[in-house]
């Protein structure tokens, strides 16, 4: 048998990868009108990122219930949970306790991050396990991808943040930036500002500006996200490609449902990971 690797359903991997790499996923959820849906498996309304629905972690019985799957699953060589960031979510707190209540070989480990970003934190995991590593060799795989990945959010309205209220650095100035378009950015796995732009235009173009800075020369993985903002997400992709041409193609998908409802209608994110 191998390690077996959970994740929570934020990080956005397509259900055929994960079933590929045989990665588990727990759902997070979204409370709306009194019902709690869980994200990826009950059906969710088209335009949930323009309603007031709340966010909630993932519960400690789900947790519980997939690890001790995914235990199973191992034979016995244990788990190694990536799951989004703890500044964003309660999810990595309840699978810490979740992991020590359990007392079997379970590795718990903060992406710092989210969507993709964490997914690539994912999927480094998953392939080291396929390849045969130990939990050891699988979590010193799986915290080397945390430092190698990289995520930039431009939200063109700032409604969704200030309700949510999870962004650190940029909390001073929510109040009165109304004609603002900030690019944030995950550090130590906090939404932080990054910059502050004037248009939605000069946002995205400075977003692409420090993605490029931040990958150089090297070959990395990147992914697009958009929410319902196809159009912009394409011409973003297309320009990395352009400015990158160590780096692939980049994935060009909707944002999760959970995070399109703290960013908002328009929000763009990249999300990059570079090559070892």
């Amino acid at each position: 048998m191998s390690v077996v690797v959970v994740t929570d359903s934020s990080s956005g991997l397509p259900s055929d990868l994960r079933e590929k790499l045989a990665i588990h996923q727990v759902p997070l959820h979204i409370l709306l009108d009194g019902a709690d849906l869980r994200d990826g498996i009950d059906q969710l309304p088209e335009d949930i990122h323009q309603s007031h629905a709340t966010t909630a972690a993932a519960t400690p019985a789900q947790l519980c219930a997939a690890y001790r799957q995914a235990l199973a699953a191992s034979g016995g060589d244990g788990v190694v949970a990536v799951h989004i960031s703890s500044g964003l979510s309660g999810t990595f707190r309840a699978a810490e306790l979740t992991a020590a209540d359990l007392g079997a070989p379970i590795r718990v480990v903060d992406s710092k991050s989210a969507a993709m970003g964490t997914g690539f934190v994912v999927l480094s995991a998953a392939r080291a396990a396929a390849a045969g590593g130990d939990l050891d060799d699988v979590v010193r795989v799986t915290e080397a991808a945390v430092t190698r990945t990289h995520a930039f959010v431009v939200v063109p309205r700032l409604d969704n943040l200030r309700r949510s209220g999870r962004i650190g650095g940029a909390k001073a100035w929510l109040g009165t930036a109304l004609a603002l378009k900030p690019v944030l950015r995950f550090e130590e796995g906090k939404l932080v500002l990054a910059q502050r732009v004037r248009t939605v235009r000069h946002a995205m173009a400075a977003m692409v500006e420090r993605v490029c800075e931040v990958v150089g020369e090297r070959p990395a993985t990147l992914a697009v996200h958009h929410v319902d903002n196809s159009e912009a997400a394409n011409n973003v992709a297309a320009e990395l490609v352009q400015r990158l041409p160590a780096c692939g193609p980049a994935s060009v998908t909707s944002l999760d449902p959970v995070l399109a409802l703290h960013v908002g209608t328009g929000a763009l994110a990249v999300c990059l990971q570079v090559a070892e």
